[in-house]
């Protein structure tokens, strides 16, 4: 883990909670904050509500909800809990480095799994191998589904883009392990940046990438940039990347870039799943519209 990083422990009064408007009813985080510090990450913007950077403080300070297990239980056991789906990575990562210490994602996947519940996890990290147990036995009865987020094989701007993750080959390798295991589990090449990760090139090369290593779906979402991250982002941009800084001025006067450009991408990728095979696995995968919807409103 970075030495840099300040961990606190913290303890929440509900561990679901409960979200309109998505393909999935409940959404579970037993952290806040990422170590990861993705320039591009959605979840800055929740720094912002609490008063915090969401620059530094976003990936120098972690809130580790030490009681997030009991809680969990707890809301589980009401007789008025049915079991819909819980997404978890709608936040922060569940697998981020200090989750080998505390265990908590690992915890509350045993307590989703007692309660016959259905989850859906989005994530940058390889700790999901260590957990192959209870994700291939929630996948057997209720369902389980790992979504490994991939932005780009391009080691220098991997490493640009995303610091503190693994490197985008080790997610590809544990996804295959736990599709080896009976998990759906897939890639989300997500968020795809103009300019950046949106070439023909870097396209394929995910995309080949996930199908080689036995991807059972492929989901895509180009970025889109909140209050909050969009001010992080662009100030990563002016800094490293001054001309795509001002095409970017251009193209994200709101938060999305323009229909018709995401329209473009989005049928790409599309012919380049139906090159390697992958659209013919989706239609196996059930899941993955409720994935799809789940990654286009958390803009991993």
């Amino acid at each position: 883990m970075p030495d840099d990083v300040r961990y606190k422990e913290t303890e929440c009064r509900s561990a679901l909670n409960r979200v309109h408007g998505m393909g999935f009813k409940w959404s579970l985080n037993p952290y806040r904050g990422c170590v990861h510090g993705c320039h591009y990450c959605f979840a800055r913007r929740y720094n912002s509500y609490a008063d915090l950077d969401p620059g530094n403080d976003f990936s120098g300070l972690v809130f580790v909800k030490t009681n997030v297990v009991d809680v969990l239980k707890e809301e589980l056991s009401l007789h008025s809990w049915v079991s819909e789906t819980v997404a978890m990575g709608t936040a922060t990562d569940p697998y981020q480095p200090i989750e080998g210490k505390y265990r908590l994602t690992r915890g509350c996947l045993e307590a989703l799994a007692e309660r016959h519940t259905p989850v859906r996890i989005v994530t940058k990290g390889t700790m999901a191998l260590r957990d192959v147990d209870v994700l291939a036995d929630m996948a057997s009865r209720a369902g389980a589904s790992v979504c490994f987020s991939i932005t780009t094989l391009d080691h220098d701007l991997w490493k640009e883009l995303e610091p503190g993750t693994p490197p985008p080959l080790q997610r590809l390798h544990v996804m295959e392990q736990l599709a080896k295991a009976g998990v759906s589990a897939g890639v989300l090449l997500a968020p795809i940046g103009p300019g950046m990760t949106d070439d023909q090139q870097s396209l394929r090369a995910v995309v080949e990438a996930a199908a080689a290593h036995g991807a059972s779906f492929l989901g895509t979402q180009v970025l889109h940039l909140q209050a909050g991250t969009k001010e992080h982002f662009m100030s990563y941009l002016e800094t490293q990347h001054p001309r795509l800084y001002h095409a970017y001025q251009q193209l994200y006067p709101a938060e999305f870039a323009p229909k018709q450009f995401q329209q473009d991408i989005r049928e790409r990728v599309a012919e380049l799943k139906d090159a390697y095979g992958l659209r013919e696995r989706e239609h196996n995968d059930m899941g993955l519209a409720v994935r799809e919807r789940q990654l286009e409103l958390v803009g991993v």
